[in-house]
């Protein structure tokens, strides 16, 4: 059982309840961690203008973002979100041979080539961050990704770190029900 009350979706009012009728138009279902957030409803719509504005960026894909969401999950340990992204990059065409693989080696994702370089660069990012180096800089940006994108794709797999402790602190069941 959770330590902290959450707010249900019946009882959601203001930013709670837009964000709630949201996740269930767009996805079926609330989000755990959003559902955590909502005992903030100030941290719950930050975390909603964080989320359109990914889902409206430029030059990061959807698909680019759950991969990044989901390998992020895996190197936390983070099993909601691992189900969650599984469960998305299922729905976007890749069977459980490709994720396995794309697991060993983030460079072998089904993902266009400056995406899956994009993708291998946040996962080493996050798992050694020292051994970024100018080298890996260049070879992005020589593929047409600028800093922006960089820090940007960095964030969605860092940002995977706070809602991964919240949900162990105050206990929030992590089964992902989707898929």
């Amino acid at each position: 059982m959770a330590l902290i009350t959450t707010v249900a979706p019946e009882n959601a009012e203001g930013i709670v309840k837009e964000g709630y009728e949201m996740f269930m138009k767009n996805v079926g279902a609330i989000p755990k961690p959003m559902q955590l957030l909502s005992a903030s409803p100030a941290l719950f719509e930050l975390q909603l203008k964080r989320i359109r504005y990914f889902g409206k960026h430029p030059k990061l894909s959807f698909a680019l973002l759950a991969h990044i969401r989901y390998l992020a999950a895996q190197t936390l340990d983070y099993s909601y979100c691992m189900d969650f992204n599984r469960h998305l990059l299922k729905k976007l065409g890749n069977d459980d041979d490709s994720i396995r693989a794309m697991e060993d080696d983030p460079s072998k994702s089904m993902l266009e080539a400056h995406e899956s370089a994009m993708l291998s660069f946040v996962i080493r990012s996050m798992k050694k961050p020292d051994s970024i180096t100018a080298a890996d800089i260049a070879n992005l940006k020589e593929l047409g990704w600028d800093e922006r994108d960089m820090v940007d794709a960095l964030a969605q797999g860092v940002g995977m770190i706070d809602h991964s402790i919240m949900m162990q602190v105050f206990q929030i069941d992590q089964n992902c029900l989707l898929g």
